[in-house]
């Protein structure tokens, strides 16, 4: 089952006419109205911990607005520790 980071929130029709200047291997913006989060597990954060943690792999992230979900930011995808 996919992870709500990894779903766009609109369907390949939508994609195919998608007005943004972005390609659809990019982010979804901000400024989407169908890059809104409606799931009950979203939750905006300001907490610093959790948003500079470097820890988080936001590249796994279709959508910018999961970067600053507390819940993307505490239960996404790790980064690999760096080797020594």
């Amino acid at each position: 089952m996919a992870k709500c980071w990894e779903m766009r929130g609109c369907d390949e029709l939508m994609q195919a006419e998608c007005p943004h200047p972005n390609e659809l291997d990019d982010e979804c913006p901000t400024t989407c109205m169908f890059a809104k989060c409606d799931r009950e597990t979203h939750e905006d954060t300001t907490d610093p911990a959790l948003l500079f943690d470097p820890t988080v792999d936001r590249s796994a992230a279709i959508r910018a607005e999961c970067t600053y979900c507390a819940f993307f930011l505490r239960h996404g995808p790790r980064l690999e520790p760096a080797k020594k």
